[in-house]
């Protein structure tokens, strides 16, 4: 092996290390392993998983341009803290692309695409666990194959872009008791407009499945906020930072 083969086969395996790398500390984010806050030091990050100091840096820029982490000038990368506000106007442009996902998909996905989102949705409706993790991943999997069969490149490409930061929100959302049932009668609605092709009633089904979800989402980071805010204004608290 010549010395630009070799050059080749190091990069390649640094690309493989920091993608996994990469993944990891993605989902840790997402899976809230790493809480909204948390900093995520070089140590950090090198220790939990066994990365180098370059890696992990090549990995916090990426995450950082999915607004997944926030550096912060002199104090390094933290996770983002997404708050009621924010969330509120990433649901809405959620809502307006999943409207167009879901017309599309009721009026021009095959036949197969169409199987296979009555078997997922099926699954979601069996679903009996209280591992999130799981839920989430049958979520995942039910919007891939929506988005997949829209037909409409520039709506899946500008969801695509998003789905780490819903991803981390629907972590929100589930944990809120009695969320499951109402996912799936909204998600229901959709699945019945799709079945009988029709194209605004699955938009209108996607936007009310939508809103509902910002609006616990966006309920649950007020009482957060709140919380936090009090705990910042406490005599103990106070007396510590004094």
């Amino acid at each position: 092996m010549d010395n630009l083969d070799k050059r080749e086969g190091a990069s390649l395996v640094s690309q493989t290390v920091r993608g996994t790398v990469e993944s990891r500390v993605r989902l840790a984010i997402v899976e809230n392993h790493f809480a909204p806050g948390t900093h995520l030091s070089d140590r950090l990050l090198g220790e939990e998983f066994g990365a180098s100091r370059n890696v992990v840096r090549e990995v916090v820029r990426v995450l950082e341009s999915e607004g997944l982490v926030t550096v912060i000038p002199n104090r390094g990368p933290f996770v983002s803290i997404v708050t009621a506000a924010e969330a509120v106007q990433i649901y809405e442009l959620r809502g307006a692309l999943e409207a167009l996902a879901g017309e599309g998909f009721a009026t021009r996905a095959s036949e197969d695409e169409r199987a296979a989102l009555e078997a997922v949705f099926e699954e979601l409706c069996a679903f009996k666990s209280k591992d999130q993790r799981a839920l989430s991943a049958i979520k995942e999997r039910f919007y891939s194959i929506l988005l997949t069969g829209c037909r409409n490149r520039f709506v899946e490409e500008t969801l695509r872009q998003f789905l780490n930061r819903i991803a981390q929100l629907r972590m929100t959302t589930m944990a809120s008791p009695g969320r499951l049932p109402n996912t799936i009668r909204e998600m229901g609605r959709i699945m019945t407009a799709i079945r009988n092709r029709d194209g605004d009633g699955a938009a209108q089904a996607c936007r009310d499945h939508v809103r509902a979800a910002s609006i616990v989402a966006s309920g649950i980071l007020r009482e957060r906020e709140a919380a936090a805010l009090e705990d910042d204004q406490s005599p103990s608290r106070r007396s510590q930072q004094g």
